[in-house]
C-alpha cells in the first residue's frame, strides 16, 4: 500500500527531509517503524527503538499496533516539539 509519511522536528531536522511516499507491505505502525529502521544510517538512530518517537495516523496519536490503510499519513515526532 501507499503512505505519506511525515516527519517533524529533530527527526525532520536528521533525516533531512520533512515527508516522504513510501509503498510498503507493513500492517502496522510498528512494522512500518521496522522497515525505515531497516534503512540504516540516520533512520536507524533516529527511529531507534529506545527513543521516544510519538506517531499519530490521519492527525491522530496512535501506539505501534495501530492498524494502516492505502494513502494513511503516518507522522513521526519526538514527544516534545516546538510550536
Amino acid at each position: 500500500m501507499k503512505l505519506s509519511i511525515r516527519y517533524f522536528a529533530s527527526i525532520r531536522e536528521g533525516l533531512g527531509l520533512g515527508q516522504e511516499a513510501v509503498q510498503t507491505e507493513a500492517a502496522t505502525v510498528g512494522a512500518l517503524r521496522d522497515e525505515l529502521l531497516a534503512r540504516g544510517g540516520a533512520y536507524a538512530e533516529l527511529l531507534a527503538r529506545g527513543r521516544a518517537v510519538r506517531v499519530a495516523v490521519d492527525q491522530q496519536m496512535q501506539d505501534e499496533t495501530a492498524a494502516l490503510h492505502e494513502g494513511a499519513e503516518v507522522a513521526f515526532f519526538p514527544p516534545v516539539t516546538g510550536g
